[in-house]
C-alpha cells in the first residue's frame, strides 16, 4: 500500500508543478500581449488619432537609406568598369538612338517639299522605333532603377557579387518578411475592420455637423493607420494651398495609395471608378458617412451624369473638394499624360496636386492589367518603405477664351514640372486600348499638309 501511496502522491505532485507551469506560461503570455498592446496604444494608434509623428519611421528611412548608400558601394566595387559603364549607358540613351527632328523638316529637307516614293522610309524608321522602345508603353511598368535596393524582385543578380551584399540581402528578406509583414498586416485588418464598424456606426447619425465631423476624423485616423501599415514617410510641402470646401482638386495618378496619402491629410469626396474585392469593402464603407461620385468606366451615360454631380457638388461651397485623377488610369510616376477634360470643363477653381514617390524604397506604382490588387498589396507590404513627397500648389482657374483641352494642359504642366516628370500628350488609355484612328489621321494630315504647300501634287513634281 505505501508503494501505492507514494506513487499517488507523486503523480499528484507531478500534475501539480504542471498545472503550476501552465498558469506561468499563461501568465507570461497575458503580460507578453499587455506590452505589445500597450506599444501598440502609445506608440501606432495614439499618434494616428492625433496625427502626430514619433520620429520613429524617420530613423527607420535614414537606416535604410544608410544600407542602400553601402549597397551601391558594394556594387560599384564588385562590377567591372566596363560592364558599369555599358549599363549606365543603356540606362541614359535607352535601347536606341533616336533621332527627335520633326516630320517637317526631315521629309522637305530630303527632297525639297517634293513628294518621294523614299518618304516612306521615314515612317518606316518610325514604326521600328515605336516597336523597339516607345515613350508610352513604358510608363505602364515599373520604373527602372539606377540602383539595386536589395528588394529580391529588382536586379537579383546583383546579391553575387560579394557576400558581404548577399549576408545583407538574406537579412533584409528576413526582416521584411518574418518581422515587418507580420506587423503590417495585423495593422492592416485592424484599420480596415475599424473603418467598416466606425463607418457603419457613425452612419446611423443623423445628417448634420457631428456627423460631418465624426465622418472625416474616422477617414483621416484611419488613412494614417494606413500609411503606418507601409512604414510610410510622407513629406506635405505648401500646405497654405490645401483645397478648400467647394473646390476640385486633381493629382497625378500612380496607384491607390494616392488617395490614402492625400486623405490621410484632408477629407474629400471621391470620384472614381467603381472596383470590386478589398477596394470595394473600403469603397462601400466610405459611402455610409460621406458622399462620392462612383462610376463604371465603360458607360457613357455615367460621364453626363457625373459630369453633372461634379456641377451641383462645387456649387454647394460648404462640401468637401472633389479629389480627381484625369489620367484616369496609373502612370509608372516617371510622366504625366493627358488629362481628361471632363473635370476641367464644369468650371470652378483647380486646386493642383504632385504626388512623387521614391522608387528607392519600393515601388508604388499598380500595373492592374498584370498585378491583381492582392498581388499588388503584398509587394508593397513587403517593400522597405513607402516615401514619398506632396505639394500643394497654387489655385487655378480657367482664363477667358480658353478651352478645357488647354486648361487642362495647363494644370498637367504645372504639376509635371513640379514634381520633376516628364510631359507626355498621350492617353493613359492606351494601357487597355488600341491608338485611335484620329491619331493615325493627324499624321496623314500633316503629311499631306507639308506635301501640299510645297505645291509638289499640284505641279506633278515627283522625285
Amino acid at each position: 500500500m505505501s508503494i501505492y501511496s507514494q506513487k499517488g502522491s507523486y503523480c499528484h505532485f507531478g500534475g501539480a508543478n504542471m498545472e503550476e507551469n501552465r498558469e506561468g506560461h499563461g501568465l507570461a503570455g497575458g503580460k507578453i500581449l499587455s506590452v505589445w498592446m500597450i506599444l501598440f496604444v502609445a506608440l501606432v494608434l495614439l499618434p494616428s488619432i492625433f496625427r502626430v509623428s514619433l520620429g520613429i519611421s524617420h530613423f527607420y528611412v535614414k537606416i535604410v537609406i544608410k544600407m542602400l548608400e553601402w549597397a551601391t558601394l558594394q556594387i560599384e566595387e564588385g562590377v567591372k568598369k566596363q560592364k558599369a559603364m555599358a549599363l549606365e549607358n543603356l540606362i541614359s540613351t535607352g535601347i536606341i538612338q533616336r533621332d527627335e527632328t520633326p516630320m517637317e523638316k526631315e521629309v522637305v529637307g530630303q527632297c525639297q517639299g517634293c513628294f518621294s516614293l523614299a518618304d516612306v522610309m521615314y515612317f518606316s524608321k518610325k514604326g521600328c522605333e515605336a516597336v523597339a522602345e516607345d515613350e508610352v508603353t513604358r510608363r505602364f511598368s515599373s520604373e527602372e532603377l539606377l540602383s539595386w535596393n536589395l528588394l529580391s524582385r529588382t536586379n537579383a543578380n546583383l546579391h553575387h557579387v560579394s557576400w558581404k551584399l548577399a549576408a545583407v540581402w538574406v537579412t533584409g528578406i528576413l526582416i521584411r518578411y518574418c518581422l515587418l509583414l507580420p506587423f503590417r498586416i495585423c495593422l492592416s485588418v485592424f484599420s480596415i475592420l475599424l473603418l467598416v464598424l466606425a463607418t457603419t456606426v457613425v452612419g446611423r447619425f443623423p445628417n448634420g455637423r457631428v456627423k460631418g465631423w465624426l465622418s472625416n476624423q474616422v477617414q483621416m485616423i484611419c488613412a494614417t493607420l494606413g500609411i503606418r501599415c507601409l512604414s510610410g514617410l510622407v513629406h506635405f510641402h505648401n500646405r497654405e494651398n490645401k483645397p478648400q470646401e467647394g473646390g476640385i482638386c486633381v493629382a497625378n495618378h500612380t496607384s491607390p495609395l494616392d488617395v490614402l496619402i492625400l486623405a490621410s491629410d484632408g477629407c474629400y469626396s471621391l470620384v472614381g471608378q467603381v472596383h470590386g474585392g478589398l477596394l470595394g469593402l473600403i469603397q462601400k464603407s466610405c459611402m455610409r458617412t460621406s458622399q462620392h461620385v462612383l462610376f463604371e468606366r465603360s458607360e457613357m451615360k455615367d460621364r453626363h451624369l457625373v459630369r453633372k454631380k461634379i456641377r451641383e457638388h462645387i456649387a454647394n461651397k460648404a462640401k468637401l473638394p472633389i479629389l480627381i485623377f484625369p489620367e484616369g488610369t496609373c502612370i509608372n510616376n516617371t510622366s504625366v499624360m493627358m488629362f481628361k477634360k471632363g473635370s476641367f470643363e464644369v468650371g470652378g477653381t483647380i486646386h493642383p496636386v504632385a504626388i512623387k514617390y521614391d522608387p528607392r524604397f519600393g515601388d508604388a506604382f499598380w500595373n492592374s492589367t498584370k498585378h491583381s490588387m492582392m498581388t499588388y498589396a503584398f509587394n508593397v507590404l513587403t517593400s522597405w518603405a513607402i516615401v514619398c513627397n506632396v505639394w500643394y500648389l497654387p489655385p487655378m482657374v480657367k482664363e477667358e477664351e480658353e478651352d478645357a483641352v488647354h486648361f487642362a494642359d495647363r494644370v498637367k504642366a504645372v504639376i509635371a514640372a513640379r514634381a520633376g516628370m516628364s510631359v507626355l500628350p498621350w492617353d493613359g488609355g492606351l494601357k487597355r486600348k488600341k491608338v485611335k484612328e484620329s491619331f493615325k489621321e493627324e499624321q496623314q494630315k500633316k503629311y499631306c499638309q507639308i506635301v501640299i504647300e510645297n505645291g509638289s501634287v499640284g505641279n506633278g513634281n515627283v522625285c
